[in-house]
């Protein structure tokens, strides 16, 4: 049964050291802390519940043609921000914590960390200091401000592959 965390949040499921919570006002889901996380560790590990070929809201991108919807289901309410705490790392298949985590803190990832193309961009609504505006994959966001977040293997390698090209013409 849904629990009342505070005057914003509905606290709908615990998974070992993070909640599901849902706002209130808006009804969006999101993934908080339970406890406190150092950078480099593993906070949940996660695998494919299926492959796709292509990109939606839902799916993390793990190769040019394989995007997969996540398992454990609940890591799929982990929102963007342009200053995130997590990535997907889809080499390891562990979700890895990237700046510190305290207790009641919001797990966020950056987007084009994980996303070559996106199904769909959007405005960033995060509201940090650093915050990009327009969010877009990786292959559309500037490598100045890619270079500035920890990306997955998969992006990193296509963007290596996408400056090589770029130089042969």
């Amino acid at each position: 049964m849904p629990q009342e965390k505070n005057n914003l949040f509905i606290l709908i499921s615990q998974h070992e050291d993070i909640e599901v919570m849902q706002n209130k006002d808006n009804e969006q889901k999101s993934l908080f802390a339970a406890c406190d996380f150092n950078v480099g560790d593993t906070i949940a590990t996660f695998d494919a519940s299926k492959i796709v070929d292509t990109p939606n809201y839902l799916t993390v991108q793990i190769s040019e043609t394989k995007h997969i919807h996540l398992f454990p289901e609940y890591l799929q309410y982990i929102n963007h921000s342009c200053e995130p705490n997590v990535l997907f790392n889809t080499t390891t298949m562990q979700l890895e914590c990237v700046s510190a985590i305290q207790a009641g803190d919001e797990l966020c990832f950056f987007y084009p960390a994980t996303e070559w193309r996106m199904a769909q961009q959007f405005v960033c609504n995060c509201g940090k200091p650093s915050c990009i505006g327009l969010v877009q994959g990786a292959a559309d966001t500037a490598s100045e401000v890619l270079n500035k977040y920890k990306r997955t293997d998969f992006i990193k390698s296509m963007a290596t592959k996408y400056k090589t090209f770029l130089l042969l013409f």
